[in-house]
């Protein structure tokens, strides 16, 4: 009934589409590497001990090839087979060091870099769960779940073995080139040249690729976002036949990131060829000028062989870093994806330094209200009214008047761009929101279930509530009609979003974890839309104990079940037009009774002229037939 003030919300709430937002801002590098360094502070014990055995095993790599000078020149060349077996004992030893190094670097740095994941993740998650509410009506949750999930994978590699073996790719090509050095100084000077070169044209890849790995993970957040809304609504895919439709949006999303993809590994795939022209070169500069130093007499046979093999234990490294590298610029740009989310605001950090609430009676106030979604459009205009503790004010009037925008200021959802909202006399806006949520509780038009047993989605409202007070509630609601009818009573799955719960089934457990909650203030929207008349007048005496002391909001679409309401507000775009009892407004003779008169005109001339096409001469509202019961 009230979708279009939804989607409004959506489209143009003040926090809208902060993803685009966010890429269109340039990369905070100063951010990410201070984000760097505090995680890998965190983590540093780890780290540390990696980078040590790193370093072992780096240095154990090393002593086979420096071996291979005294193999040639001395064992064969000067015929010193006395230290074969001393060569062959140290390399043996070298290698198995550098074997168990390996195993606990990757033991060490693997739960290290698991750690650190799950750390991330619950720190996001905790982090988005606490956004005001017009944050996750702008964004997708696709979006959300690639920041909790996609995001905080990519920091394996910089509290894991990617950032060490980076750290020990370097230290051995330091190592290396000390040694290249004290063989050889001309031709490693040359070489130095030609790597440098290299390593220049990696930093210039490096800065190109990063923003486009930021730009995969915003599309294919975006991808997964529209996939999950598709799948979560397959129901009414298939009822519009528009399984083509999505297949199209699915496409061009899918499209959209290969071309991201396809670009990034041009990238990857030109330093990885850039590499090879590197050895290319290296080995021609070492052949000639190697090859003229042996036979001036400058370097040895087995000179020449050592240094062959710490070229390769300098060159591989600077072909590891291009991959490596490659990984920590994706895992940086989910960094600054992150650190966005982590920048934010919430409604808990808002509310830091504000006294404690307390328990509330209920008193509501709104004193001249204005509210807008869209700048310059106001949804409310100039709201005024006062709920007294224990007393239900109805919202009636037609779709898109304000009904459900002004429940969710009472809410707290939304903040007013105008006017006070006051709760026993205190200004909302100095409350903290968690101590007055604790003492609200809906139930909505529509009815969410997480997908566990009954028992457990009653029992949501209130976590340490006893079986026994889950079924009080239960029995209050009507819900044990149905519920002892399957097999597993209380423990019955009702599945994702309560798919195996008719629509009426699922709007009594919503009213029995209501009942449960204990309210101070209670919002029903449309509480009783989905039962039909028999079940509604069932389920009228458990929400009348409901409303019992507690101040409540109602909005309803059948006017017969507010008429025992202490106030009644009757909205059209937006303001109040009229107030009173039900006898008050229908002795008015004004907007109220137009409603009200339409909506049982409508259902006697069903009954009375079935065959007959009559439309009441009164202004158009989406306002469905009565029910005998009164709320």
């Amino acid at each position: 009934m009230r979708r279009a003030e939804r989607s409004s919300a959506r489209q143009t709430a003040p926090a809208a589409e902060p993803e685009k937002s966010a890429a269109k801002k340039k990369i905070d590098s100063a951010a990410a590497w201070r984000e760097f360094r505090e995680l890998v502070w965190v983590h540093r014990r780890r780290l540390t001990i990696g980078l040590s055995l790193m370093m072992i095993s780096r240095l154990s790599g090393i002593v086979l090839p420096a071996l291979s000078k005294y193999v040639i020149d001395d064992v064969i060349g000067k015929g010193r087979h006395e230290l074969l077996m001393p060569i062959a004992m140290a390399a043996g030893a070298a290698t198995v060091v550098q074997a168990f190094t390996s195993f606990f670097l990757g033991q060490t740095l693997g739960v290290a870099a698991q750690r650190a994941i799950t750390d991330m993740r619950k720190k996001v998650q905790a982090k988005i769960m606490r956004l005001p509410v017009r944050y996750f009506d702008s964004t997708q949750s696709g979006v959300l779940l690639s920041r909790i999930m996609s995001d905080a994978e990519g920091i394996r590699n910089l509290v894991g073995t990617g950032l060490v073996q980076l750290v020990g790719g370097i230290l051995t090509a330091f190592i290396s080139l000390g040694v290249l050095l004290y063989l050889n100084w001309r031709m490693t000077v040359v070489t130095a040249i030609v790597l440098g070169v290299f390593g220049g044209g990696m930093a210039y890849a490096f800065k190109r690729l990063r923003p486009l790995f930021r730009e995969r993970g915003k599309i294919q957040a975006e991808v997964t976002g529209r996939l999950t809304e598709a799948l979560g609504g397959i129901r009414i895919v298939k009822s519009y036949t528009a399984e083509k439709r999505e297949e199209i949006v699915f496409t061009h999303g899918a499209h959209k990131l290969f071309r991201n993809i396809a670009q990034s590994m041009t990238g990857v795939s030109a330093t990885t060829s850039g590499s090879t022209v590197i050895i290319g070169v290296v080995g021609v500069v070492m052949i000639w000028m190697g090859g003229n130093d042996i036979v001036a007499g400058k370097m040895t046979l087995g000179d020449f062989v050592m240094y062959i093999f710490f070229i390769g234990l300098l060159a591989a490294p600077m072909i590891s870093i291009a991959s490596i590298g490659t990984q920590i610029t994706e895992a940086f740009a989910g960094l600054d994806r992150i650190r966005e989310i982590m920048n934010m605001q919430t409604e808990d950090e808002a509310d830091a330094g504000k006294p404690s609430l307390g328990a509330i009676d209920g008193d509501i106030r709104f004193d001249h209200v204005w509210f807008e979604y869209n700048p310059g459009v106001p949804v409310l205009k100039d709201v005024s009214f006062h709920a007294a503790p224990g007393t239900t004010t109805a919202l009636v009037g037609s779709s898109g008047s304000g009904k459900s925008t002004l429940t969710s200021l009472v809410m707290a959802f939304n903040r007013p761009l105008k006017g006070v909202i006051s709760v026993d006399g205190k200004n909302l806006m100095d409350i903290p929101l968690r101590d007055y949520r604790e003492q609200l509780a809906s139930v909505l038009q529509e009815n969410f279930l997480f997908d566990g047993t009954i028992a457990e989605n009653i029992g949501y409202a209130a976590p340490g509530a006893s079986l026994d007070e889950v079924i009080a509630a239960a029995r209050l609601a009507h819900c044990e009609e149905f519920i002892l009818k399957f097999p597993d009573g209380y423990d019955t799955i009702v599945g994702e979003r309560g798919i195996k719960l008719s629509g009426g089934q699922r709007q009594r457990v919503s009213i029995a974890r209501a009942i449960l909650a204990s309210p101070k203030v209670l919002i029903l929207d449309e509480a009783t839309s989905s039962l039909d008349s028999e079940s509604e007048e069932m389920i009228q005496d458990g929400l009348n104990a409901l409303r019992t002391g507690r101040t409540t909001f109602v909005i309803a679409h059948r006017l017969s079940t507010i008429r025992s309401a202490n106030q009644i507000l009757v909205m059209e775009g937006g303001e109040i037009v009229e107030r009173g009892t039900h006898d008050e407004l229908l002795a008015r003779d004004g907007r109220y009774r137009q409603l009200y008169d339409k909506q049982y005109k409508l259902e006697t001339n069903r009954f009375i002229n079935p065959g007959e096409d009559w439309t009441p001469e009164v202004p158009k509202a989406a306002v469905p037939k009565p029910a005998s019961s009164q709320l």
